[in-house]
């Protein structure tokens, strides 16, 4: 069975680890905790490696995020991994295998939209197996 939630997040840390300047790029590493509301209510780890062109702009990042909390009344916790491009969009998905406690068998796709405010929204289409 095919399920939708929605809701909010805010970021809590986000901490530079490691900066690395190279030719035409800038190398990152960072730490950042969220905390979400609605349908996901509870917080989450993310590990995030990040690349930047000559021009500081983001080029492309791929990120681990530990979540753990309450889905749709079910406890439990999961990973999402993150791969996106300047150009080419986001894809956040649920790493099959990581869903903890009523959460166990999770998959799916996350969704975030960041708005003009900066308010960051997602929805997250799921499936337990």
């Amino acid at each position: 069975m095919e399920f939708k939630t929605a809701g909010s997040f805010e970021l809590t840390t986000f901490e530079p680890v490691e900066t690395e300047e190279r030719e035409g790029a800038s190398f990152g590493r960072i730490r950042i905790a969220k905390t979400f509301t609605g349908g996901l209510s509870g917080t989450s780890e993310v590990r995030m490696l990040s690349v930047g062109g000559p021009d500081g702009a983001p080029a492309s990042y791929v990120a681990v995020e530990h979540v753990t909390g309450e889905l749709d009344g079910r406890k439990g916790g999961f990973v999402l991994q993150h791969t996106a491009w300047d150009t080419a969009g986001t894809t956040i998905r649920v790493v099959p295998g990581t869903g903890s406690g009523e959460l166990a068998g999770i998959t799916g796709e996350f969704h975030l939209t960041v708005d003009e405010t900066g308010a960051h929204t997602y929805v997250l289409e799921y499936e337990l197996g």
